[in-house]
């Protein structure tokens, strides 16, 4: 028997301790108030919600592996030729610029509206 999922979609254990799905729209995902108040009053710790059945386990990973993964997973990184990190760095350079640029306009301008409305 399918156990019921919540509305996101959750992968669900059946109480075969198979895995099931429980989509939005299926019938496995909805569930009347009545249903709800006699899973939750039932008591049963031995049936998993899909939270604990999808939690990562608890087994921490050595230094040693957890180099070799990074290293592993840093070999697929695109990393960007000479060139367009030259490019890159020059349009945020002048992309800095002119918002300093404008900012300091901006400033400027209030400061002597202030001094005009506030300093007849």
């Amino acid at each position: 028997m399918q156990r019921r999922g919540d509305s996101n979609g959750w992968v669900v254990p059946d109480e075969a301790g198979g895995i099931g799905t429980a989509g939005p729209g299926s019938a496995g995902a909805r569930a009347t108030a009545a249903e709800e108040a006699e899973e939750a009053g039932s008591g049963d710790s031995s049936t998993r919600t899909a939270r604990q059945a999808l939690a990562p386990s608890r087994h921490r990973t050595g230094p040693r592996q957890f180099l070799h993964e990074v290293n592993v997973e840093m070999r697929k990184v695109v990393w960007p030729t000479r060139a367009e990190t030259l490019n890159y760095s020059t349009v945020v350079l002048v992309t800095l610029a002119l918002m300093m640029a404008m900012i300091f306009g901006l400033d400027v301008a209030f400061q002597h509206l202030a001094n005009f409305i506030f300093n007849p």
